[in-house]
């Protein structure tokens, strides 16, 4: 050992244990950082240098039955900030005060903001947005996103709903079917450099969205606009303070049309009345009055104790039930069962539900539907009001048959009719047709579907004849369309009001349907509140019943005439008629009808020219190029006159000129 080793051996052997145990820690630390603290620290350095951005899937979309879209998506943009990394808020609220037209203040109030997030502008349009980046200005930050658009504005807006700002359903079928609207979202990792700036690497993890999938209605965009074009028309007329309709087929459930009044622009929700979003035609229950008593008559006769021929006494108009002072409209003396439903006679139809008790008509008026849900796939629908038989009074029977003490919705009175129109058959309304993916993968499906059977076929053929004769001969003439034969009851209901019924507030309804004997469409119409004398059935729903079927008739070429007025011909040699004898000609009404468009007698050369009179210019040079028939068209509108009279026989050389006007 030298002298100088001995003078610092002490430091040099206290500095040489003080590196070995440095050594020793760090390689303890190091040890603990990359194996037992591995997973935790490459998590910090993720963070620290990546960003998981969110990818937006993009909301699938509503369509009606013939594949229109009724939703839209479209691109806007969101900017946002966090006020304390802005550095020019002066500039930056003028920026966007000269691109929307909005006060520098309000941008000014938000960029002083002491929040750490503030949102400037939401849903702005590319064309507003203009050039505006974030590189424009420190803490500004814009997002692209879509956007839920209504293409039809009010059209529908009840039915299809809307969503938040976070494009999440809330109300109708967006919110209803929001798990199968909305899609799932992806992502992409990217990195993130020194000065903060973020960009995207090839290789870095990703996970592509799904987008949402898309739903098929039933309703058909002609026949909504036209029903709710007609409801607006009709309740300004009769000063009514709403009104309801559907259109729909009653053989399968399909809704094609189902609206309230007021409407709504589901793109601008929250600048109209929450009373005006509800679909009123399940949500709000009314006293039917006179359209509830096909209930009575399916009752009578499925109880064998009435038949068409009973006469009974309407006692000139004024009757005594109980305590209760019953009238009809119009003086009747001695009514037939049919008759009773022509007219509708109060008086009538209690002295025939006497005879049959209640209990018959209480299980038929639930076989009907009425006091449960109809099933139709829209939350909220109500059940309406049916008291259990246990609860009824002595004066429920009567009260009940002419259709108050009960309490109905729209939908519930057209399903109801729709069992009369399709021969007796209960069925479930459909509206969703299909949910298919983006991948046209079918996820769900609504088939037409049976309840339950209400009555035998036979019975049903005689109350549509019932309805029929209200059309020809009762209270609802001011629904009749010539040339088609219309069935349907009409309905006036006073509402309660109270304590007791009114006598200046009214329901006017009417139900229909054609052609009554193989129906094609029906329709319920009810107007809440109108003025008198509107307040009748006939007067104010009937009327609208009839504008729109009439407008569904001249628009869808898929509407035919009835095949009632059709001959069949057989020719001799020389091509003259030698034996004609009618077909489905099994009614009095028969020559009233236009001729059978789908089937034409055709023998060699002959053709029996049909009625195009009151048809669209499409739907004559349809029928006439299906017919082989020559024609020429002058004018525009509708059919108002042709050259050659239907019915008559001509050759396929002849030529019909048609004038539209």
């Amino acid at each position: 050992m030298t002298k100088t080793y001995i003078k610092y051996r002490t430091r040099i052997t206290v500095l040489t244990v003080f590196v070995v145990l440095s050594w020793t820690g760090l390689c303890i630390r190091l040890f603990q950082i990359q194996v037992l603290s591995g997973n935790e620290y490459q998590s910090i350095l993720q963070v620290q240098s990546q960003k998981k951005q969110f990818i937006a899937a993009n909301r699938g979309n509503i369509y009606d039955r013939n594949n229109r879209p009724l939703t839209r998506n479209i691109i806007h943009y969101t900017l946002s900030v966090d006020p304390s990394k802005v550095t020019d808020k002066y500039g930056l609220a003028k920026a966007i005060s000269l691109r929307t037209g909005e006060s520098e203040k309000k941008y000014l109030n938000k960029l002083n903001s002491k929040s750490n997030f503030e949102f400037l502008e939401r849903n702005l349009q590319k064309k507003t947005l203009g050039n505006l980046e974030t590189s424009q200005f420190v803490g500004l930050n814009i997002k692209r996103k879509y956007r839920r658009y209504y293409p039809h504005k009010e059209v529908a807006a009840q039915i299809l709903g809307y969503t938040n700002f976070d494009d999440v359903g809330i109300s109708g079928l967006e919110k209803d079917f929001n798990k199968f609207l909305k899609g799932d979202e992806g992502w992409v990792l990217k990195t993130k450099g020194w000065s903060g700036k973020i960009q995207q690497k090839s290789g870095m993890p990703f996970k592509k969205p799904i987008d949402g999938d898309n739903i098929q209605l039933t309703l058909d965009l002609e026949y909504q606009s036209i029903l709710e074009e007609e409801l607006i028309k009709r309740q300004l007329e009769t000063d009514a303070i709403s009104a309801t309709g559907i259109i729909m087929n009653p053989q399968t459930g399909d809704i094609l049309a189902m609206a309230s009044t007021p409407r709504f622009d589901n793109n601008s929700f929250s600048e109209s009345e929450p009373s005006h979003h509800r679909i009123r035609a399940i949500t709000d229950q009314f006293e039917p009055g006179s359209t509830y008593k096909i209930v009575s008559i399916v009752s009578a006769l499925q109880s064998n104790r009435i038949n068409l021929e009973d006469e009974f006494n309407c006692e000139n108009g004024e009757y005594q039930y109980y305590n209760i002072p019953i009238q009809d409209h119009v003086k009747h003396g001695m009514l037939t069962t049919s008759q009773i439903i022509h007219h509708s006679s109060n008086i009538g139809v209690i002295k025939m539900i006497e005879k049959v008790g209640p209990k018959k008509l209480y299980n038929i008026s639930k076989d009907f539907g009425f006091g449960s849900k109809t099933g139709i796939s829209l939350k909220g629908e109500i059940g309406g009001k049916l008291n259990p038989f246990k609860e009824w009074s002595a004066v429920s029977l009567g009260q009940i048959a002419m259709g108050h003490e009960v309490g109905v919705t729209a939908l519930q009175l057209a399903i109801a009719y729709s069992a009369i129109a399709n021969g007796g058959f209960l069925v479930k309304p459909r509206l969703v047709k299909q949910i298919i993916d983006q991948d046209n993968n079918i996820l769900y499906t609504e088939d037409p579907s049976i309840i339950r059977q209400v009555a035998d076929e036979h019975t049903m053929e005689e109350v549509r004849n019932m309805l029929r004769g209200v059309i020809t001969h009762g209270t609802g003439k001011n629904a009749d369309i010539p040339g088609w034969k219309i069935a349907g009851k009409t309905g006036t209901a006073q509402k309660w009001e109270n304590g007791q019924y009114s006598d200046n507030l009214f329901i006017s309804n009417f139900v229909g349907f054609f052609p009554y004997d193989d129906p094609q469409l029906l329709s319920f119409i009810m107007l809440d509140e109108p003025k008198q004398p509107f307040h009748w059935g006939s007067e104010g729903a009937a009327i609208a019943f009839k504008r729109i079927i009439k407008r569904i008739i001249n628009m869808d070429d898929y509407i035919l005439p009835p095949n009632q007025n059709l001959r069949h011909y057989e020719y001799t040699m020389n091509n003259e008629p030698l034996i004609t004898k009618s077909i489905h000609s099994s009614t009095s009404e028969a020559s009233l009808l236009p001729l059978g468009l789908s089937t034409v007698a055709k023998y060699k050369n002959n053709l029996i020219v049909p009625e195009l009179r009151g048809l669209s210019m499409r739907k004559a040079m349809n029928i006439m190029h299906n017919k082989g028939l020559k024609f020429k068209i002058k004018g525009n509108g509708i059919v108002a006159w042709q050259s050659l009279k239907p019915g008559s026989i001509v050759n396929n050389e002849s030529i019909c000129i048609i004038e539209l006007k």
